[in-house]
């Protein structure tokens, strides 16, 4: 691999907001570490970005995989610094929190949550964080969610995951400063992903006996429809260049559609408020038991 060229490792980099990234990145001369979970993913990577992509077949949620993914980093580096480690790869589960199996709340932290650790520390030594390194501290890019300030019925799990990653960066941003390592966290509001396009796949049915099937009902429509009319993911990915490459960005970025009404207004406004705000238009008062 060229010297020349920073680098960058990205997670979840066959779809989404982690292939715009990739795209952003070859497009402005970076050499892409692209994590995907399938054989014929890195394949389509290699065919559309040719040398400019390395795929490493890695699964967040697999040690082993992540340690291998590394060890590939390692040596096409020669010594010099990863510049950037995009946490991109999540998963969304959507369940009422009280009916929800607990393996799938377990499946959501590890993906979202226990995945990132993971992840950050196997690359974290190539950012810097080992002594005999050349070139400057890379940068680490932590993709949140507006979840992650904000709760919605039925995405207690996501909302869970996001709003510890948003802990967790803060903790570590301050411990990496030890290494001139920088830490940004971005939040995305809805974004045209296909972690979207699995909207039709929440699943009403297991809880028809319980008083939330009609709101479940409810928010998938509205999963169904704010997905595909979100941000386009090249947003979030020309978000994703500037914090790897300005001077001095912000710790966090929120990169929400309708900011007003979708994130300014409810930080703003009381919480009981915009709690019963939800919960009449999701009907989740107690009258809505008996309808």
């Amino acid at each position: 691999m060229s010297t020349l060229s920073p680098s960058a490792v990205i997670t979840g980099a066959s779809t989404g907001i982690g292939h715009a990234c990739t795209a952003r990145l070859c497009a402005e001369g970076w050499h892409v570490f692209a994590g995907v979970r399938k054989t014929a993913d890195a394949e389509r990577l290699t065919q559309e970005f040719g040398s400019g992509v390395t795929p490493l077949i890695m699964d967040v949620t697999d040690n082993d995989s992540i340690l291998r993914a590394a060890a590939t980093v390692r040596e096409a580096l020669e010594g010099e610094t990863l510049k950037g480690l995009v946490n991109n790869a999540g998963i969304a589960v959507a369940a009422p929190m009280l009916h929800l199996p607990i393996e799938e709340f377990e499946r959501q932290m590890d993906v979202n949550v226990t995945g990132v650790v993971r992840v950050t520390r196997a690359f974290g030594p190539l950012l810097g964080a080992e002594e005999g390194r050349t070139g400057e501290p890379g940068r680490i890019v932590m993709m949140s969610s507006m979840a992650g300030k904000m709760g919605a019925p039925f995405l207690g799990p996501y909302s869970a995951s996001k709003h510890a990653v948003e802990g967790l960066s803060k903790s570590l941003r301050r411990e990496l400063m030890i290494w001139g390592i920088q830490l940004i966290i971005l939040g995305p509001g809805a974004v045209a992903t296909p972690i979207w396009d699995k909207a039709d796949e929440v699943d009403p049915a297991p809880y028809e006996g319980t008083v939330f099937h009609k709101a479940l009902l409810r928010l998938r429509s509205y999963m169904m429809k704010s997905g595909p009319a979100g941000f386009p993911p090249s947003k979030i990915a020309d978000r994703v260049f500037r914090s790897l490459t300005e001077a001095k960005p912000r710790f966090r970025y929120a990169i929400v559609p309708g900011r007003i009404m979708n994130w300014s207004l409810p930080r703003l406004l009381p919480e009981r408020f915009v709690d019963n705000m939800v919960a009449k238009r999701m009907g989740l008062r107690p009258e809505d038991r008996k309808s």
